[in-house]
């Protein structure tokens, strides 16, 4: 027999599996259950009945006055034509920043707060993997960022249809599509914009594994979404701005074309969706080595 002393694994308490922590359905609830979660929901289900009166207001949007913005004119002229035009006018004038923040906030506020409240430590000593504790909380912050560009094109709708009416998406470059066509354009359009921003979700899901100030990582993800907008602008960039997700955060607008064109979508959907699994893998790998002390 060998003098040698013989180390084993010991073995898992009886019943545990690693899968079966911190369930999707749990996490979900936790979160929901938030103010924060809440208060931006609320937000985003006010905005179609703020534009409402603001066109009612100032009168029926048109004019068309000024140079340049010529896409965000165009929409705001027919946006009082019908129902599916007010969604549409609704996601135009929050894609840019406002539909930032809930991605932001959800993804950016959800490993960084278990941190802020001291909590994490304890999460990781349940025991919960921290793989998994990551897949968890990253799956429940983007369904929620989801559910977030949903509702608000759902609540236009309805605004609208009690407003201006049901009837066909009027183009912004002249026809219109059938009622038919109407909600799998304009569910495609909230697909691309989700897709869109899931460079805003790395980001503030990396940053949120790299501290333990939950306003750090969101604030720093939405600034850094602004940096590339502002970087976007300029125009002595030529065709490096392609690298930029904020050159193709629009592209949907090819969505409400007679002809469905797919060539912006598909190289923006590209962009974001290849610097987004940089994040999160750096993410992972990050969380993997850390020391967790909060």
């Amino acid at each position: 027999m060998s003098s040698a002393t013989e180390i084993r694994a010991l073995p898992e308490a009886p019943g545990y599996r690693a899968r079966r922590t911190l369930p999707l359905r749990v996490e979900a609830m936790r979160q929901l259950r938030r103010r924060r979660t809440l208060l931006m929901g609320g937000v985003l289900a006010a905005l179609p009945f703020i534009l409402v009166i603001a066109f009612a207001i100032g009168g029926t949007p048109g004019g068309g006055e000024g140079g340049g913005g010529g896409s965000r004119i165009n929409l705001m002229d027919v946006a009082t034509e019908s129902a599916a035009n007010f969604a549409a006018t609704c996601l135009f004038v929050s894609a840019g920043f406002l539909l930032v923040v809930p991605v932001a906030l959800f993804c950016g506020d959800t490993v960084a707060s278990e941190a802020s409240w001291s909590s994490l430590r304890y999460l990781l000593a349940a025991p919960v993997p921290r793989s998994r504790l990551l897949w968890s909380k990253l799956v429940v912050a983007l369904g929620f960022s989801l559910a977030a560009m949903v509702l608000l094109p759902l609540v236009a709708l309805g605004v609208g249809a009690a407003a201006y009416g049901w009837g066909p998406l009027k183009l912004p470059t002249g026809g219109a599509l059938t009622t038919a066509d109407t909600v799998p354009r304009l569910a495609l359009v909230v697909a691309f914009v989700f897709v869109s921003q899931l460079v805003t979700a790395g980001l503030a899901f990396w940053l949120s594994t790299k501290t333990d100030a939950p306003l750090g990582a969101v604030g720093g993800a939405v600034g850094l979404t602004i940096v590339g907008n502002v970087l976007d602008a300029v125009t002595a960039l030529g065709t490096w701005r392609e690298f930029l997700p904020a050159h193709w955060q629009f592209a949907w607008a090819d969505a409400l074309q007679p002809d469905l064109e797919w060539g912006g979508m598909a190289k923006g959907a590209a962009v974001s969706i290849t610097y987004a699994l940089i994040l999160f893998a750096l993410a992972f790998r990050g969380f993997s080595r850390k020391d967790i002390v909060s």
